[in-house]
This record gives C-alpha cells, structure tokens and sequence, in this order.
C-alpha cells in the first residue's frame, strides 16, 4: 500500500530531500558536537546546529534580498538577506556561501573578493506548526563589483536591492517584506 492508500503523512519533495542531508551539530559557542538529519535539526524541539546568513553589498551599500521560495518548507516567501544555509560537514562557512550564491543566485565568486565572517551568533525560532530553526549562525558579508545575478526560481522567488541603513532604521518603509528571523537578527547586531 502507499502512503496515500494508508493515510500515512505524505513528505513533500523539500522533506524528502531533507531527510537525505546531515547538519553540523554544534555547542552554543559553534564547536562541532556531530551530525543529525537534516529534517529531525528542523522538526519538534530541534537540534542546534551550524548555520550561515550571507549579506552581500552593491558598491553603493545597498543590500540584495532574496524572497524565499514558495516551496521552501519553513519561511517560504519570507524575504532573507542574499542566501542562507548549512554547511556540511568538512565544508567551512565561506566554501559553504561560495557554493549557495552561486547555486540559488549565479553569483560567482569573481563578482565579490572580500568575502568575511563578521558575525556569529545563536537563536531558536519556531515556524508555525511546521518547524523550528536552532541555530549558531555565522554573517558573512561582502561587496559585489558585478551585480548581476540569475535567480535559481526553486530556490529564490524574487530579488530586491534594498537601502540597508534605511531597512534597518524604517522598518515600516518595508512593512510589505516577511523578513527572516536569522536576517533580523543580522541586522539589528550590524547597527549595534
């Protein structure tokens, strides 16, 4: 029978895809404690594990955003700095971002050349009924000399170069944006 015929909880293709990756599980001070499923670090209470929220700059100091996909199981359509993922395991943060812009937004590396950790910090967001993110979350940032991008549209629904300072100072400027929890947070640390 399947799961259908048997009223078992049908995964959708994110879960499924999911379920076949690990994630680096860390201490609160990001020290690496082991793997965990991909699917089981963002269901029920959690597992912490390592994160990162990349934030890249036109020449200008405006930021890109990128709208989460609709298919993406927690925060879709919620609008993140550029890209944000995990690392797997033996991959640092920056060959982590490297590979994330390139897949979801066609940002090579030649277009940025001071790509930094400046940042890193835990939080735990729950996402409706649907999940929960427990993370320790590096910020890297960089300055694209060439910005164009192509949007993966599985990954990314849409873009949008946002004035930084004003985002953060005028938030009901862009009260039409969802923002990411990790982004906030982000944020909010950067204009500390």
């Amino acid at each position: 029978m399947s799961d259908t015929e048997t009223g078992a909880d049908v995964r959708t293709p994110e879960e499924v895809e999911n379920a076949e990756q690990d994630v680096v599980t860390v201490t609160p001070d990001d020290e690496r404690t082991g793997l965990a499923n991909r699917l089981d670090a963002h269901t029920g209470d959690g597992i912490r594990h390592r994160a990162f929220t990349c934030l890249l700059f036109d020449e200008q100091g405006r930021i890109l955003l990128a709208q989460r996909a609709a298919r993406k199981r927690l925060w879709d359509t919620c609008w993140d700095g550029t890209v944000a993922s995990h690392p797997v395991e033996g991959q640092s943060q920056k060959e982590a971002t490297r590979e994330r812009l390139e897949e979801e937004l066609g940002i090579s590396p030649d277009q940025y050349d001071d790509l930094e950790v400046t940042d890193r910090f835990e939080y735990k967001r729950y996402y409706m009924n649907d999940g929960v993110e427990w993370e320790v979350c590096a910020v890297l940032q960089a300055t694209l000399t060439d910005t164009s991008v192509d949007p993966d549209p599985d990954e990314v629904g849409g873009v949008l170069w946002a004035d930084y300072e004003d985002l953060h100072e005028n938030p009901r400027h862009y009260r039409q944006l969802d923002l990411c929890p990790w982004f906030e947070i982000a944020m909010r640390r950067d204009f500390e």
